[in-house]
Formats: structure tokens, C-alpha cells, sequence
């Protein structure tokens, strides 16, 4: 668990992302939390997403979310990928319901031309992790990371595929996401 900025993200539970949800108070907020739920992108990226990233010309979501290349992390050799993820059903339908402007999907307040940066992204998802009362779960920015990764994982993806999706170069790195639970482990000696 994560304590004061070390160890691993927490994951998230469904109910636990619902709460958060709930108490993010801006719409746009909202967009950014539930695109980091449904893609496992880094925060770092999301809030360097454009409307053309997402949005086709006459506003409607496009059916896959392009992240830039020049707005992910490098990969441990110097590298750089553009990554696009297909969007499902019910993000599609959360993003059909945002309007936003052309240019960042996430503008600055004060500077409408730049992004929001991760600072006030981390900031915004800390108000509403302590609005939801669970500050103590060790809640940050990377855990929908962790939670993607580990549900795509549970779920039977294989971790060819995920590493497909998520863009990993690296399966030790990879396999760092996936939180293993002690029921599963349980279920899985019991099937010997």
C-alpha cells in the first residue's frame, strides 16, 4: 500500500470508483477520471489528451482513444509509442455526454492554450478520494493503472495481450502491476 507517496498504488474497487466519482465536482474531472478507469493510461498522458485525440469532427467519440506518443513515458530504452485503445460501450457513452472545446481536453483555468498538469490532476483525485473517505487506502493516481492491469488479468486476458494494450516493452515490469489476491491463490491450489 501506498504511504505518503511510497509503495505500491492501491487498487480500486468498482464501488470504490464509483465514490470517488461522485465527489469529483467538475464534469471535465469526471472525463479524466473515468478515461484513466477504462484505458489504464498514465495521468501523465491523460491530461495531455486533445479533443481530436477522442472526438471525431462533429463531436461524437471516436471508437479507439489515440495517446501521443510524445505524451507517454519513454520505455526503459529511450522510446517513445503512440498507443490507441478501443473504447468500449459505456465510456463511449460517458464521452458522447462531454462537449468539450477544441484544443486540450483538459485546459488550464488560467492558461486555456496549455493542459492541466499532473500536479492538479493528482490534486483533484486526492480532494475526492478524502470527500469518498478513503484517504487511508494509499489511493493515487497510479491505481487505475494497477486496477486496469489487474482486472484485464483476472478477467483471463493473457499477459501477451495486455502487455499489447497497455504498450509495456518489458513482462517483469508488466507483471509489477498485477496484484495477486490470497483467494485466488487459495483457488488455485485447490484446483490440485
Amino acid at each position: 500500500m501506498k504511504n505518503n507517496g511510497s509503495g505500491k498504488a492501491a487498487m480500486l474497487s468498482n464501488l470504490d470508483y464509483s465514490k470517488i466519482r461522485k465527489n469529483i465536482i467538475n464534469e471535465k474531472y469526471k472525463i479524466l477520471f473515468d478515461i484513466a478507469w477504462y484505458t489504464g493510461e498514465r495521468w501523465g498522458a491523460l491530461v495531455q489528451l486533445r479533443k481530436n485525440d477522442i472526438y471525431q469532427k462533429d463531436g461524437t467519440p471516436k471508437d479507439y482513444i489515440t495517446f501521443r506518443a510524445r505524451t507517454r513515458k519513454a520505455s526503459p530504452d529511450g522510446t517513445q509509442q503512440t498507443r490507441q485503445i478501443p473504447v468500449n460501450e459505456t465510456l463511449w457513452n460517458l464521452l458522447n455526454s462531454y462537449s468539450p472545446k477544441d484544443g486540450y481536453l483538459f485546459p488550464s483555468r488560467n492558461y486555456p492554450e496549455q493542459h492541466i498538469t499532473l500536479r492538479n490532476a493528482d490534486s483533484i483525485l486526492r480532494k475526492a478520494v478524502a470527500k469518498a473517505g478513503l484517504a487511508a487506502k494509499g489511493i493515487s493516481t497510479h491505481s487505475t493503472r494497477v486496477t486496469f492491469i489487474t482486472k484485464l488479468h483476472e478477467q483471463g486476458t493473457d499477459i501477451y495481450t495486455i502487455q499489447q494494450i497497455t504498450g509495456h516493452k518489458d513482462l517483469k515490469a508488466l507483471a509489477g502491476y498485477i496484484n495477486i489476491s490470497p483467494d485466488r491463490i487459495k483457488n488455485a491450489i485447490n484446483l490440485l
